[in-house]
């Protein structure tokens, strides 16, 4: 009886090890290799946002909302520069010109 049950555990445990085994390989297979990449992410409000978004060599700069999906602007990749911002405050203000010109566009 206690033979049986011990059978059984070491199956459901090789079980549970292979689907956690195929999980990681697969996740190692998605990222690799994307076309896409998604650079950043900034929410401005309840489904809106802003999405950089890295395509090949170029980046594009999309509005975000729960119905709609717009092009704002593409850059090439060399254009771009990776400095990180000086203040919070600029940010803040950036993001603010920013909304304001998606609502002008609507």
């Amino acid at each position: 009886m206690i033979g049986a049950y011990l059978q059984m555990a070491m199956a459901l445990v090789a079980v549970v090890g292979l689907i956690i085994l195929m999980g990681v390989l697969l996740k190692k297979k998605q990222t690799k290799g994307g076309m896409i990449q998604v650079l950043a992410y900034q929410s401005l409000g309840p489904r809106k946002g802003l999405v950089a978004v890295k395509v090949g060599t170029e980046v594009l700069l999309l509005g975000v909302t729960s119905s709609d999906l717009r092009l704002l602007k593409t850059y090439e990749q060399a254009e771009i520069k990776d400095t990180p911002a000086v203040e919070a405050g600029d940010k803040l203000k950036k993001l603010r010109n920013l909304k304001e010109k998606l609502y002008e566009y609507k």
